[in-house]
């Protein structure tokens, strides 16, 4: 290049000054310094390494300042700067590009008969107002040029139902309480409108003017991580700073990163209203509070930190999901705000239909022996979840797996350190482990990207949590299965569970069906008992 641009030394060395100005002596200089990044953490944009800190300037992530040196280069040269983590291809499907270029040339939107037709077909069902139309392409939103590349990107050829009707509608302003199916893709669905609405305030990447514009919570730290995985990747390139909020990692690094201006911060309640008391944060531009995971965020302990934070906003849109949302959740949601609309794709409370269900009448002294012979046969998918129900049975059942069948399998629990977690999870996920031993902690909202197969060993408190587990078995509509053991200690649970066998048309078996536990309520209070299975 002509001129120089960018080989000049002395621009090179004006730039390392900069950079090295006012840092303290604990930030790592150099890319050796700095460890492996492990399976969920950050990786540096340039070598690889865990990306320990954020570059003010393009918001990447990188593991030292020599290579935030050489990231501002690349970008003074205006040379691409490669990850060296695996990256998405952009997507190629040529019925998208048709689709999108007419989009762009003004189709017009569904007509009322159009856009019912296509929420019957897909099962949309709308309660509590009039909002937008589904649309059929990410572009007939009026998103940012960049998002919608960043999007592709992603993966995303076409919006699933639930963004299909959650994007517009919270693009409209609309506050909403959604529910479907485990993977079917709702996080993209509320981080979507949360980046366009940042990108179009601050179309200048003006840092003098960037305010906090969202908040969104989640019930536990690794979903937390997970969102804010998609916020980043989704956000890339655009006016969008991100702050991660949660128990585990030191609470000064994380004030820092706030009180460097972010649009949006993602974070577990209790280490939010830690931050908020010790410092004073300035909430009154909050315009969308989001709750992942909402039927756990507003029904367990969750609720008064939940309530806490929402007061001290003003009057902030509200975007709600789960993949089951109970009556006391909707009449919460309903106090909050008085415009709340409801969006539910496919049956309420129900599993995906791409899961497979077979229930197993089992003994509980039979379990393991069960579980073995599964692992054993031609029936075992790895790589797969196995839930229990308490912490002990997590370890216990994992070392008598390896030690029985040979299949090396691993436990996950609360009390196991983080550092633990994510090795376990990582070995998991590049298939080292077939078998991962978990209590509810993998539950709910993770994505278990690979995992195909659930095996539900101990029944857990409600049949919510039983669709959330089962639930990982599928991921955006691909084909899993869960194999649930159930006997007569589970008598709170079996006439829920036999419904929601009977509604995904799955096979009851015998003892389930005739079982003395499985009956119903009449209005009047009374029980009767269902007519028996089989003969």
């Amino acid at each position: 290049m002509e001129g120089g641009n960018g080989n000049d030394p002395c621009e090179s060395s004006v730039l390392q000054k900069d950079i090295y100005q006012g840092i303290d002596d604990d930030v790592k200089l150099n890319s050796k310094d700095q460890r492996d990044a492990l399976a969920d953490e950050p990786k540096c944009v340039i070598c690889g390494r865990y990306g320990e800190y954020v570059c003010d300037e393009t918001d990447d992530d990188i593991c030292s300042l020599e290579c935030k040196q050489t990231l501002l280069l690349r970008v003074a040269n205006s040379l691409p700067v490669c990850s060296s983590s695996t990256q998405r291809l952009p997507a190629t499907d040529e019925c998208f590009y048709v689709r999108d270029s007419v989009d762009r040339s003004g189709s017009p939107s569904l007509t009322c008969d159009q856009a019912e037709l296509l929420r019957n077909k897909l099962e949309i069902h709308v309660k509590g107002g009039v909002i937008p139309a589904p649309v059929l392409a990410f572009s007939s939103c009026g998103l940012p040029q960049k998002l919608l590349q960043n999007i592709e990107t992603a993966g995303y050829v076409m919006p699933t139902p639930v963004q299909m009707q959650a994007i517009p509608a919270a693009l409209d302003g609309r506050s909403l309480l959604v529910s479907a199916d485990t993977g079917s893709g709702k996080t993209a669905s509320f981080l979507i409108p949360i980046i366009s609405l940042c990108a179009k305030l601050y179309p200048n990447n003006n840092s003098n003017l960037r305010k906090l514009l969202a908040v969104v919570l989640t019930p536990t730290r690794e979903l937390g991580i997970q969102v804010e995985d998609q916020a980043k990747l989704l956000g890339k390139g655009l006016p969008f700073k991100t702050a991660l909020v949660v128990g585990g990692d030191p609470l000064a690094r994380q004030l820092y990163r706030i009180q460097q201006g972010v649009e949006l911060i993602i974070g577990t309640p209790g280490r939010l209203i830690d931050i908020l008391t010790k410092q004073d944060i300035e909430l009154s531009d909050v315009k969308i509070f989001g709750l992942d995971e909402v039927d756990c965020m507003l029904q367990r302990g969750f609720r008064d930190q939940v309530m806490q934070i929402f007061r001290a906003l003003s009057q902030p849109q509200l975007l709600m999901y789960s993949a089951t949302i109970s009556q006391d959740v909707e009449k919460i949601a309903s106090c909050m705000t008085t415009d709340i609309v409801t969006v539910t794709i496919g049956k309420p409370n129900r599993p995906s239909k791409a899961v497979k269900q077979l229930a197993i009448w089992v003994e509980s002294k039979q379990k393991k022996q069960k579980l073995f012979d599964i692992l054993r046969s031609k029936h075992f998918r790895p790589p797969a979840v196995v839930y229990v129900g308490s912490r002990a049975g997590a370890d216990l059942l994992s070392d008598a797996i390896t030690a029985t069948t040979g299949i090396k399998a691993l436990s996950i629990h609360g009390t196991k350190s983080m550092k633990e977690r994510r090795e376990i999870m990582r070995m998991f996920l590049v298939g080292e482990v077939s078998v991962v031993v978990s209590t509810g902690i993998l539950g709910r909202g993770i994505d278990l990207l690979a995992v195909r197969q659930v095996i539900v060993f101990d029944m857990p408190n409600s049949i919510k949590e039983y669709v959330h587990q089962i639930g990982r078995a599928s991921r955006l509509g691909e084909e899993g299965n869960a194999i649930v053991f159930v006997n007569d200690e589970d008598k709170k649970l079996i006439p829920e569970l036999v419904d929601i066998l009977k509604s995904s048309g799955a096979v009851i078996p015998r003892e389930l069906g005739n079982s003395r536990y499985n009956v119903v309520s009449l209005p009047s209070g009374k029980n009767f008992k269902k007519r028996k299975y089989g003969g």
